[in-house]
């Protein structure tokens, strides 16, 4: 039979303190049970590289502690239960049983519960970096029992809970992220256009930037010069022109707009004794990010965009993790580059240079040497049977597709819808 305690007796006092502690430790276990197992460690290592500084303090604290999310579950959840199951015999010795049971279910209920998971979930935070070292104690202290349990979790769910986005729900998240959501956010339209787009640009290919042939401006290596092809030239305002031979959807290379400065319309000089740089070919399903890296590498910024006829020859369907190399000098290269590698430039070296930036030139130079299509060699590059050019791309159509809108230059007409 219960002990029964008058009121205003020091033993009594004792009990409703006690009382107290446990409802109020009940009630930061069931709260950190939900603040700190809420945060995954994504989430924690963000806020640690790049949250604000009392964020990156409290995240610091927290990170060791809910590195072992199972060790620190089952430890949180026997000390609660402990608390609980300890509440109604205190409760026994000052009340009647059913006025034992009714208190201890209220007590647990509002302030075991529902307050203290509601004030940890919006500032679990800074709780849990406030009680990280009491967990730590905790934590040593249940190890005997919560450890084991936390090796058979391990081994039954898997030591780590994966918290990455996918593609998609990245480009969500980055949406309701953005000041026009109405959530709070901060980020600006354009910022929010630009990361989308950069995720998007991963699943698109060239035929879905490209600039089909129809729609493209382009001159015969076997034309002159003159004052009428100089007039249309200059009235497209393109910085770069394709030049083809025989027919124009056989493209062999490019004119830069800028080297006709010290040409004289008079003079008709035909179009074969300029300076005409090869134009590299890629197939028309090659990802935008592969066509982005090569523009990169300075060989051009402009490519022909070609379609296989027969698709089970198809080069750009590479396997083993491989990419094919950009066709540059009008055939196709069964060289090869392992992703994330870069291919070596074959740069002629000369030993007559006197300094560093010398040498850069000289090499800058020989890659421009590589670059320029022969023209007098014959015959000219054709494409092959199984090789129809659909269309042009360039470094501009494909920074179009990053940003999700139309780039406008001094020289482009367009109405307004």
């Amino acid at each position: 039979m219960a002990v029964e305690y008058r009121c205003c007796e020091g033993s009594f006092f004792v009990h409703v303190a006690v009382i107290v502690v446990l409802v109020l430790f009940a009630g930061l276990m069931s709260g950190l049970t939900l603040g700190l197992m809420s945060l995954s460690l994504v989430d924690l290592e963000v806020l640690v590289k790049s949250g604000t500084p009392r964020d990156r303090k409290h995240a610091a604290k927290i990170l060791p502690v809910v590195k072992r999310q199972h060790l620190l579950l089952c430890t949180l959840l026997i000390c609660n239960a402990a608390a609980m199951e300890a509440l109604p015999i205190f409760l026994d010795s000052l009340v009647t049983a059913w006025g034992a049971i009714l208190l201890s279910v209220t007590l647990i209920l509002l302030f075991g519960e529902i307050i203290p998971q509601a004030v940890c979930s919006r500032y679990g935070l800074a709780i849990g970096a406030a009680v990280a070292p009491v967990v730590l104690v905790l934590v040593w202290i249940c190890s005997p029992v919560a450890y084991p349990i936390s090796k058979l979790l391990d081994f039954l769910l898997g030591e780590g809970h994966v918290a990455l986005f996918r593609r998609a729900e990245l480009k969500t998240l980055v949406t309701l992220h953005g000041n026009e959501a109405g959530k709070g956010g901060e980020l600006t339209h354009d910022e929010t256009t630009i990361i989308a787009g950069a995720l998007e640009l991963t699943n698109k290919t060239a035929r879905d930037a490209m600039t089909p042939l129809s729609q493209t401006f382009a001159i015969d290596i076997n034309a002159k010069l003159d004052k009428e092809l100089m007039q249309e030239i200059l009235d497209k305002g393109h910085s770069r022109v394709p030049v083809y031979y025989e027919k124009p959807t056989n493209i062999i290379g490019l004119i830069l707009v800028k080297n006709l400065l010290s040409i004289h319309p008079d003079d008709e000089v035909p179009v074969k004794n300029v300076t005409i740089r090869k134009i590299p070919r890629v197939p028309e399903d090659m990802p935008l990010y592969d066509i982005l890296n090569e523009f990169q590498k300075g060989h051009s910024h402009m490519a022909v965009v070609v379609k296989q006829s027969n698709p089970t020859q198809q080069p750009s369907n590479s396997q083993d993790g491989e990419n094919l190399r950009i066709d540059i000098d009008g055939e196709k290269s069964n060289d090869k580059v392992v992703k994330g590698t870069k291919p070596m430039r074959r740069w002629k070296s000369y030993p007559n240079s006197q300094n560093s930036n010398s040498g850069n030139r000289t090499r800058k130079w020989a890659r421009d040497e590589a670059n320029v299509l022969q023209v007098h060699d014959t015959p000219l590059p054709k494409l092959s049977e199984d090789e129809e050019a659909i269309g042009i791309i360039t470094m501009e159509d494909v920074i179009e597709e990053l940003l999700q809108e139309e780039i406008f230059d001094e020289t482009d007409i367009h109405e307004d819808q």
